[in-house]
């Protein structure tokens, strides 16, 4: 049972009461997704641990409404997953479902369950769930954001920008972070497309503009070799996917961004800048990817990209860090939920 000093703590700041605690994240492996969690446990300055899954077979096919398979051995001593159990657990996308249901059920109120994104489960597989605003889920133990958590806080921004590295130093202002995405269930890159992207990144290096490209893990070749050709003679920064990702200091020091509609992360992650991020759309798109852009639109962070720029507009915004709202609201549900449950022991319990 918590003492006076903690219980005082949590009232206070239920974010400092949080930190330090241990955490789970189970983990379906995917880069985008590791990024979410990540963002959040990091906002809550948890001491955590990744937990791999990667069901296969019967118990791939029945996720996120099946069971964990027996094999996993679930609260059983030397498993993966037993005792002592979290005081925080996280999770995204349908195959980690069944395990954080399955915690939650095992743990009772020693964890606080966290599910991201919608998997389309019942409101008790966990105890708070997170869903961008696009998104149609609601409910009392919902909370929604504009942009996806990601760990790029305001603090970890300031200290990238204490240095700059040489290699963007030399580039001419204003810089450009090109952020490339690829197709997916939505989204074709076409080659009218890609036309109209090369017409756009050529125009910005006529204005003089230094251009700092990176792909991501969804860009195909041929859609990287396109853009390195489009942009040849341009003053240019191309990352070709070894050593170290220039990705976070690309969005600690550029001036703007053009950032992929297909993607959710790339799009939000520079609205945590404040700086002007131009929207490419690729061919194609949906209604939810539509309610996203259109948020962000109307909240004053993006534009679309026209297919030549004739200036580099800028302007300014309130800046967009999910991660630290959906912390804020996690430390202070489960504050919350503390105080009742010392409210409920019993006078002189133990």
């Amino acid at each position: 049972m918590e003492g006076p000093v903690e219980a005082a703590q949590s009232r206070a700041d239920p974010l400092a009461a949080v930190a330090g605690r241990r955490g789970w994240i189970i983990s379906d492996g995917k880069a985008g997704n590791d990024v979410q969690t990540r963002g959040v446990f990091d906002a809550l300055r948890l001491a955590y641990e990744v937990k791999p899954v990667a069901p296969t077979g019967l118990w791939r096919a029945l996720s996120p409404w099946g069971p964990v398979s027996p094999a996993e051995r679930f609260g059983a001593p030397g498993s993966r997953f037993s005792p002592p159990w979290p005081e925080f657990a996280i999770s995204i996308g349908r195959l980690t479902t069944p395990y954080i249901r399955r915690l939650k059920r095992a743990a009772g109120l020693a964890t606080y369950t966290i599910i991201l994104q919608d998997p389309k489960v019942g409101a008790r597989a966990a105890d708070l769930f997170w869903v961008p605003e696009h998104d149609r889920r609601r409910g009392p133990n919902v909370v929604t954001t504009l942009t996806a958590p990601h760990s790029f806080t305001e603090r970890r921004l300031a200290e990238l920008r204490r240095t700059m590295p040489p290699d963007i130093a030399a580039l001419p202002a204003p810089r450009v972070a090109v952020l490339l995405g690829g197709p997916n269930g939505d989204y074709r890159y076409t080659p009218a497309a890609l036309r109209r992207l090369g017409s756009a990144l050529q125009s910005l290096a006529r204005l003089g503009a230094g251009l700092m490209i990176t792909p991501s893990r969804r860009t195909p070749e041929p859609i990287a070799q396109f853009v390195r050709e489009a942009t040849l003679g341009a003053a240019r920064i191309v990352w070709d996917g070894t050593g170290d990702n220039p990705y976070p200091a690309f969005l600690a020091h550029a001036d703007a961004f053009i950032a992929p509609a297909d993607s959710v992360n790339m799009t939000g992650e520079p609205c945590a800048t404040g700086r002007p991020v131009w929207v490419f759309e690729p061919e194609g798109g949906s209604p939810k990817f539509a309610r996203f852009h259109e948020a962000l639109r109307r909240h004053g962070a993006t534009r679309p990209m026209p297919e030549r720029f004739e200036r580099l507009e800028t302007w300014r915004y309130e800046p967009l860090n999910s991660a630290e709202t959906i912390a804020a609201e996690v430390a202070r549900r489960w504050a919350r939920r503390r105080q009742m449950l010392g409210a409920q022991a019993p006078a002189g319990g133990a």
